[in-house]
């Protein structure tokens, strides 16, 4: 991905500025979506001007640009939680469900925007296969790992991996962001992080009957 977050602003005032369109983008987006956000419904939500969104970013869709390279990263760091030495299978499996949770629940409308671009858009549709690639390259080496164990003879980790990935994002996306009167604030994060770490577990983690540990 070669585009590179902007310069921080000079002054605070800018600083806080951009904050303030950002925080209204991300709330215009996770209710309605970025294809149907318009820059309008942006500076209104922030109680700006159009022109003010302008002097930050060329165009929503650079913006959403912009978001992508701030979150891979921390997307990333995440999902190491998952790779630590010394966890049981079913910590490892909490920690890959949490952190692809988390990663949604706290950047919500970026993976929302970049995810629906990529619908419309060669560039945004590679953005998103790299933002996928992390998770897909953790659970593809845990998958490997575990039938050197003995699990889930015969499947093909990346074939695995994809289809946890396609799983995981789906929910996340129905809980978080699927329902135009659902509150995100109201999903229980403990009860969801479970229900996926379960799957998770059950997918990767298990023997077929006659080959037991």
């Amino acid at each position: 991905m070669s585009v590179t977050p902007r310069e921080q602003l000079p002054t605070l005032r800018g600083r806080q500025t951009q904050a303030a369109i950002d925080a209204a983008a991300r709330a215009v987006v996770a209710r309605k979506g970025i294809l149907a956000t318009t820059v309008a419904d942006i500076a209104g939500e922030a109680g700006r001007s159009t022109a003010s969104f302008y002097n930050y970013y060329d165009s929503k869709e650079a913006m959403v640009r912009e978001w992508a390279v701030r979150f891979r990263d921390e997307a990333r760091e995440r999902s190491q939680a998952a790779a630590q030495p010394g966890l049981s299978h079913r910590e490892r499996s909490y920690q890959a469900a949490a952190a692809h949770w988390n990663t949604y629940r706290n950047r919500l409308a970026e993976i929302v925007s970049v995810s629906q671009m990529a619908m419309v858009s060669d560039d945004f549709a590679q953005y998103w296969s790299e933002i996928c690639s992390v998770p897909i390259g953790l659970i593809t080496s845990l998958v490997k790992e575990a039938q050197r164990q003995g699990y889930c003879a015969g499947s093909d980790p990346r074939l695995i991996s994809v289809a946890l990935v396609s799983m995981l994002n789906q929910f996340c996306y129905n809980q978080l962001a699927g329902q135009a009167t659902h509150a995100a604030d109201s999903v229980d994060d403990a009860a969801c992080i479970k229900t996926l770490a379960d799957i998770f577990y059950r997918t990767i983690y298990h023997r077929e009957a006659g080959n037991h540990e």
